[in-house]
Parts: C-alpha cells; structure tokens; sequence
C-alpha cells in the first residue's frame, strides 16, 4: 500500500517537473517574461519569476530524487510479493528434485556424436 502511494506521488511530481522545465527558458523568452508583458517594473517582475521557477526546479528534483530513494526502501518483499517465476522455479524442484546420477550434457554429446557421423560416411 505504502509502495503504490509513493509510486504515484513520484509520478505526480516527476509530472510537475516536466511541466516547469518546459516552461522554462534559458534565453529569457519563456513563461517569466509572457507573464510581465515585458515590462520590469509590475509586481513579481521577470527575476522573481525566474527565481520562483529555479526555485521550484530544484526543490522538485530533490523531492523526486528522496521518494525515489524512500520506495526502494518500502518495496515489498514478503512470500506474497513473489514472481510467477520464482514460484514455478520452487515448484518443479520441489516435484523433481536434483537426481545426482543423471547424464551429464558431455556425455549425451558424445554419445550422440558418433551416431552422426556414421550416418553422413554413407
């Protein structure tokens, strides 16, 4: 429960991070100046939209990168969280165990070897 919860918190600020990263402009010609009309002098001017976005970027990143960090912690890993191939994997040793007088693949190959090559001498 605590896993899906962090999973979708993540999505949703992984979201909020792409969203200001685009709106975004290293030039100066992004949101922050489309918002003042070009004009310095109205409230929250061009830098403190850019503070507001730099600000915002970082602290999405770091939030993003500690909840990543957190569900690795809250992954779960109890009997029920098992995949379907492990369970199969412990089912067949189960119904059939290791035999230790089985063939060996060397031996199978070089039985098999001189059975081939007598049918192709003909």
């Amino acid at each position: 429960m605590t896993y899906n919860l962090l999973l979708i918190v993540i999505m949703v600020v992984a979201i909020l991070l792409i969203l200001i990263v685009l709106v975004q402009n290293p030039k100066g010609g992004g949101l922050s100046s489309s918002l003042t009309g070009g004009s310095g002098g109205t409230i929250g001017g061009v830098q403190s939209t850019n503070n507001f976005l730099d600000k915002a970027t970082w602290t999405l990143a770091i939030a993003l990168l500690a909840l990543i960090l957190l569900s690795s912690l809250a992954i779960p890993r109890d009997e029920a969280s098992k995949s379907e191939l492990q369970n199969t994997i412990q089912q067949r040793d189960e119904v059939a165990p290791i035999d230790d007088n089985a063939a060996d693949i060397d031996d199978i190959m070089n039985e098999s070897a001189p059975a081939a090559e007598e049918s192709t001498e003909e």
